[in-house]
């Protein structure tokens, strides 16, 4: 049985996967982090810790769903421990999945990140992957809610990057020749543009619109309002993630290796 300690888990995405860890039965709810809730213990008598690092005795995998300022931390100090990570709060960069990626493969552990854990949003991205082999143009649409404080969101930010793993898109017209705001064009992240919306009645939605003459296609991913679609994942990513060696990001990456 795997022990299992989760970071945010008094949060509206964190609340559900701890339910879903006491569900289920080869996992094990050893701990839980929540600065609010520090002291208290959660429903199946896991303690609640103020920190990670005070949370992982006895833990065999962290699941992060906290904040970026803290989730690098939280991950670098699991691995220290020993322990697998399963990341599933956004904001971090490419950069800061290298950091995480080198300091698992030091310590022999393994580590699954993804923007979004719903088992649609993954096959959403592996379609996305597979026509970006065929397909040379391409541009994110990245929707969320008018409160949402990062830009692009977590699963838009690692479409960007991963179809840049692909190949760079190209372009109709350089970005830097451009008359009027360049920002009209959104942001190049990985090489592709990405535009973020935000406006009232969005969860998370993610669209790759692929362009050839004459016609088009669009791939898109749209989350309701409840945590329930996430759950699923995680818990795949952590009975997953155990045995591996560095990070794999994407949860389709890891569903297609098996």
């Amino acid at each position: 049985m795997l022990g299992v300690c989760v970071a945010g888990a008094t949060g509206w995405t964190g609340r559900a996967i701890a339910q879903g860890v006491v569900a289920a039965p080869d996992l094990e709810l050893r701990s839980a982090v929540s600065r609010s809730a520090a002291g208290s213990t959660l429903d199946g008598g896991a303690p609640v810790h103020a920190s990670v690092r005070e949370a992982l005795d006895g833990v065999d995998v962290l699941v992060d769903y906290t904040a970026v300022e803290v989730v690098k931390d939280n991950a670098l100090a699991a691995i220290a421990a020993g322990a697998g990570v399963v990341i599933g709060t956004s904001g971090l960069t490419a950069a800061d999945f290298a950091d995480i990626d080198a300091a698992a493969r030091a310590a022999s552990v393994g580590v699954v990140a993804a923007g979004n854990f719903s088992l649609t949003a993954a096959m959403c991205s592996a379609a996305a992957l597979l026509a970006a082999r065929h397909l040379p143009q391409w541009e994110v649409i990245d929707y969320a809610s008018a409160t949402k404080p990062d830009v692009p969101s977590g699963t838009a930010r690692e479409l960007a990057e991963r179809l840049g793993d692909v190949r760079a898109p190209a372009l109709g017209h350089p970005i830097g020749d451009l008359h009027g705001p360049q920002e009209a064009r959104g942001a190049t992240v990985g090489g592709t543009q990405v535009h973020s919306v935000r406006l009232p009645s969005f969860v998370v939605s993610t669209e790759v619109v692929f362009g050839l003459p004459d016609e088009r296609l669009t791939i898109r991913h749209d989350a309701g309002g409840s945590p329930e679609p996430y759950v699923a994942g995680t818990l795949a990513a952590v009975r997953g993630v155990r045995g591996r060696v560095g990070l794999v990001r994407g949860l389709d990456t890891l569903l297609l290796e098996g």
